[in-house]
């Protein structure tokens, strides 16, 4: 598959702050890449630099094949970018708002009506044409954010976290659209803390922090990374602490979390922990709610990876 983009030894530096060092990585054509990283792992940064929003102090940057420079206009007429944070005309209503960012790259009126109604169908906003964004609601808000940014058809769009503070309902219908835009042949590099639409969506995702590349791979083959095989949950109220000692003491036993009424217990390898545990809890006479067994999940490899303490 050839690369859309293609990143080689990037470097940006805030004085003595690295932000991105040495970063190489590819997207391939037709692919949604998730970009993951804690707050101030360089995604951001990643981004602008790619947009050459950011000038930076070493690497090379190609996109379509062509190197990337803040004049390459024809480069950036086939980009499409949201934002997290909403960026559309109070005063214009979703029509219009829609059709003047198309304007900015399709000037036959033609093409353009069609493209706008398209986009518009796209996001589901089919009955708030002539509304104005302050009478919509934050999840509709969000999907004109995103209409506004596809509407004149690029090859490659970022999103950058757009379902964040949106409704369920909203959040299936901007994943819908994603997966639609994938389907119609664009390439995308999806940014979210969401790790489960990360599983929905990404062909392929990279995580970083300090501006480096820990892992990268599928979801399934980053899953693989975790050091921990299995992750038992049984619902109990009122453990004495002498029962919570005894799982712990086990030698595959990775850790034992208790909360509430939620006893978390992770294990390092073995294949029947869950019969096992059943076992010891009917041994001891222990009554339980519920019990089930998990799997790593990418939010497992991705706080192994990054680490588990609070981010700016």
């Amino acid at each position: 598959m050839e690369n859309v983009i293609e990143i080689k030894n990037l470097v940006k530096q805030y004085k003595e702050l690295k932000a991105i060092d040495d970063l190489s990585f590819e997207v391939k054509k037709g692919e949604i890449l998730g970009l993951l990283g804690p707050n101030g792992s360089g995604k951001s940064t990643t981004i602008n630099c790619i947009l050459s929003l950011l000038n930076y102090n070493n690497g090379i940057i190609k996109i379509f094949g062509k190197e990337m420079k803040p004049d390459s206009y024809d480069i950036k007429s086939k980009i499409g970018v949201v934002f997290q944070d909403v960026s559309v005309f109070d005063e214009l209503t979703v029509y219009e708002n829609i059709d003047y960012f198309c304007g900015l790259y399709i000037k036959d009126k033609e093409t353009r009506k069609k493209y706008v109604e398209d986009a518009i169908e796209l996001v589901g906003l089919k009955d708030f044409k002539k509304f104005y964004p302050k009478k919509l609601s934050g999840g509709l808000l969000r999907r004109l954010n995103i209409a506004c940014g596809i509407a004149h058809k690029p090859e490659l769009i970022f999103f950058d976290e757009p379902t964040v503070a949106v409704d369920p309902q909203s959040r299936n219908n901007i994943l819908d659209g994603i997966k639609t835009l994938r389907d119609n042949g664009a390439t995308i590099v999806y940014t979210t803390h969401y790790m489960e639409e990360v599983e929905i969506l990404c062909d392929r995702v990279i995580i970083l922090d300090k501006g480096t590349i820990l892992a990268s791979g599928t979801t399934d083959e980053l899953k693989e990374l975790a050091r921990i095989e299995e992750k038992v949950t049984v619902e109990v109220n009122n453990l004495d602490d002498k029962y919570i000692e005894n799982i712990k003491s086990n030698n595959n036993v990775d850790e034992v979390t208790y909360d509430g009424n939620t006893l978390l217990v992770t294990y390092i390898e073995g294949k029947n922990n869950l019969v096992d545990m059943i076992d010891y809890l009917k041994k001891e006479s222990i009554k339980y709610n519920k019990i089930y067994s998990e799997r790593p999940t990418l939010n497992d490899v991705f706080l192994e990876l990054t680490g588990k303490e609070l981010r700016d």
